[in-house]
């Protein structure tokens, strides 16, 4: 199974690269980015799973709504994107199940943070998917992680794929940085090993963040706004060819057994 996912919140990353952008400028971008893949994956027939955070959702609940309407997983990237308390594991499932209508199971930490999995497990969520099981300079080495689905105490662990043996990750920034046929050479690789891929990206890939004032680096704006969604049409072109099955995170929870 092919699952991806998407990160929806505040488009902060600006301000990590002492970039300005207003909280207004944040939500719109994200927006934007949201309805263009709500209809990309409504013309390729993918089911999705997007991590939500809560302030996201409180001042978008028509395009909550859209999401959970067209049968995707709404899942919690908890209340905000850049301070986080541990209450905020229940307070932003709350939320989001009373704007979609859905039940929460799934959490992603914002930037893959660390956080205690009885907390998780606590708050009522049958899986995490915070977890990067590489290395990457600056950020984190979660090399001595496993790479592919694992239980730990009561709850359900899913890294983010990477690939076999070198563990490179398939991340966002590999997806716009390497040409599309590595990158879909390393995808099958782990589709193969490991019998699914967890794949995931932004809203704010798919829209024009070029903009001067933020200040970002090159390499997270490469192959951004119209040509993300040129790519993605292709990657889901290329899985639709290849029959390779996708479904959201919740589901794969299911095909394995023992979870």
């Amino acid at each position: 199974m092919v699952c991806i996912s998407f990160d929806v919140e505040e488009f902060d990353m600006p301000l990590e690269y002492n970039g300005t952008i207003s909280l207004e400028e944040q939500l719109s971008i994200s927006r934007t980015g949201v309805e263009t893949i709500l209809n990309l994956l409504n013309r390729y027939h993918v089911k999705a799973t997007f991590f939500i955070t809560a302030v996201f959702a409180q001042n978008n609940e028509d395009i909550i709504k859209r999401m959970a309407e067209q049968g995707h997983e709404i899942a919690s990237h908890t209340y905000y994107h850049s301070a986080f308390h541990e209450r905020d594991l229940l307070h932003s499932k709350l939320v989001l199940e009373a704007i979609s209508g859905s039940k929460v199971y799934g959490l992603r930490m914002p930037r893959m943070q660390d956080v205690n999995p009885e907390a998780v497990a606590d708050a009522g969520y049958r899986y995490n998917s915070s977890v990067n099981p590489t290395w990457l300079p600056g950020r984190y080495n979660k090399l001595h992680i496993p790479r592919t689905l694992y239980k730990e105490g009561r709850l359900i662990q899913i890294p983010a794929s990477v690939s076999p043996l070198s563990r490179f990750p398939l991340f966002w920034l590999s997806f716009h940085n390497l040409p599309f046929n590595v990158y879909r050479y390393l995808l099958k690789r782990a589709y193969d090993k490991d019998g699914y891929v967890n794949i995931y990206f932004h809203p704010w890939e798919f829209a024009d963040i070029s903009n001067q004032n933020f200040r970002l680096p090159s390499y997270t704006i490469s192959n951004t706004g119209d040509k993300m969604t040129r790519r993605f049409a292709r990657l889901l072109d290329w899985i639709r060819a290849n029959n390779f099955p996708t479904g959201t995170l919740y589901e794969l929870t299911h095909q394995k057994p023992g979870y």
